[in-house]
């Protein structure tokens, strides 16, 4: 669980971006997310694949462009 101590004298507004930037970084939003609708195995296969895929595409646009320099 996020959890910010407001310091004395600091605004609510940058406790609350503390708050935002803590929540993003541990992934609790993520994960609330992908728990808000039933996901069928086969769906969650299907997403991780395309996502594997767009991973080791990156890759290799990285390798080519390292390559051409």
């Amino acid at each position: 669980m996020a959890q910010v101590i407001v310091k004395p004298g600091e605004s609510f507004e940058a406790a609350l971006r503390r708050f935002k930037k803590m929540t993003m970084e541990s992934g609790i939003l993520k994960e609330a997310r992908a728990h808000e609708h039933y996901e069928k195995p086969s769906e969650r296969r299907r997403r991780e694949e395309a996502a594997r895929l767009r991973k080791i595409a990156k890759a290799r646009r990285q390798q080519e462009s390292r390559e051409s320099r």
